[in-house]
C-alpha cells in the first residue's frame, strides 16, 4: 500500500488518494498521515456497492443511515487538514433517497462532489438516471464531476455536447479496457498494439518484481484481462486460457498469442 502512495511513484500525477471507512477517527489519521505526505486532497468513498463493503456499513453502506452520514461528515471537516473531495451514488435501493442525500452534502465544503448516478443496487447495470445528475447541476453548489457508463471516447464527447458546463469526468472500466482512452477523448490517437503490449509487459514483470510470486501475479493480471479483452476481436479460447492458467509459462504462452493474432479494435466492445 505504502508504494502505491509514495510521491516519488507518483510524480506528474494529480494523484488524490481514496479513503474507504464509516469511522471519523480512522479517516482523519489516514487523510493526515497522507497530507504529511504531501498530497494536497483526499477522497471520500460513499458509493462502493460491494455487498461486504456495504454490509459493514462503508462506500454505499453510509447512505444507510443519513443522519449518521451527516454525523460523520461534520466530524470529518471540522478536522480536516486539507480537502476532501467526496464520491457517492444516489442512495441504495430508491433514486428518491438523493434529494436528502444531495442536501446534507450542500451543508460542507466538499472540494469536488462526484456523482454516479445509480443506486447502490443498480451496481453497473441500466439505467443511469441522468435526471438526477442535473438535479444536482441546478441545486448544488459546488464544484461537480460526472462518473458512471463513460467507457468510449464517443460516450465522453457525447456527454461533454449535453453538459458543457460539467468540466470534469470520472472514467474507471473504460481505462482498464482502453489504457489510451484519455488520450482519445482530448482528440489523440488510438490505442496501438505495441503501445498496449509494452503496457502489459512493463505492469506484468513489474508486478513479478514487487510480488515474487508467479501465482499471485497471474491473479492480478487475470482481474486486469477481464477488461482488456473487450479491445480485441475474438479470442475466446485465448482468454479461457488466461483464465485457467496457474504458472507463468502458460499465462505467457496465452498473451504471446493474443498479440501476435488477434485484430486490436479501435473502441473497447461493451455490448457483451
Amino acid at each position: 500500500e505504502k508504494r502505491n502512495l509514495f510521491p516519488e511513484h507518483n510524480v506528474g500525477i494529480p494523484l488524490v488518494p481514496q479513503l474507504l471507512t464509516k469511522n471519523a477517527d480512522d479517516f482523519t489519521w489516514a487523510a493526515d498521515a497522507l497530507f504529511g505526505m504531501g498530497y494536497d486532497e483526499v477522497n471520500l468513498n460513499v458509493g462502493c456497492p460491494s455487498g461486504t463493503v456495504v454490509a459493514k456499513g462503508k462506500g454505499a453502506g453510509l447512505m444507510k443511515d443519513p443522519d449518521y452520514l451527516n454525523e460523520f461528515l461534520y466530524e470529518i471537516y471540522r478536522r480536516a487538514g486539507g480537502k476532501i473531495s467526496v464520491k457517492t451514488r444516489l442512495g441504495l435501493t430508491d433514486p428518491e433517497e438523493f434529494h436528502r442525500i444531495l442536501n446534507i452534502f450542500s451543508r460542507y465544503p466538499i472540494s469536488l462532489l462526484i456523482i454516479h448516478p445509480r443506486v447502490r443496487m443498480d451496481y453497473y447495470k441500466p439505467p443511469i438516471r441522468m435526471e438526477y445528475f442535473e438535479q444536482a447541476m441546478r441545486d448544488y453548489e459546488g464544484p461537480l464531476c460526472y462518473n458512471g457508463g463513460l467507457v468510449t471516447a464517443r460516450d465522453a464527447a457525447e456527454f461533454g455536447e449535453k453538459h458543457p458546463a460539467v468540466g470534469r469526468l470520472m472514467i474507471g472500466q473504460g481505462l482498464l479496457a482502453n489504457p489510451a482512452l484519455g488520450r482519445q477523448i482530448k482528440g489523440g490517437a488510438p490505442l496501438g498494439r505495441e503501445e498496449l503490449k509494452g503496457f502489459h509487459d512493463t505492469l506484468y514483470h513489474g508486478y513479478l518484481e514487487s510480488f515474487k510470486s508467479g501465482r499471485n501475479t497471474i491473479f492480478h493480471m487475470k482481474e486486469l484481462w477481464l477488461f482488456l479483452q473487450r479491445s480485441f476481436e475474438g479470442g475466446e479460447k485465448l482468454f479461457k486460457q488466461i483464465k485457467k492458467a496457474e504458472e507463468t509459462t502458460k499465462y505467457e504462452q496465452a498473451v504471446e498469442e493474443i498479440f501476435r493474432s488477434l485484430p486490436l479494435r479501435e473502441n473497447a466492445d461493451w455490448t457483451v
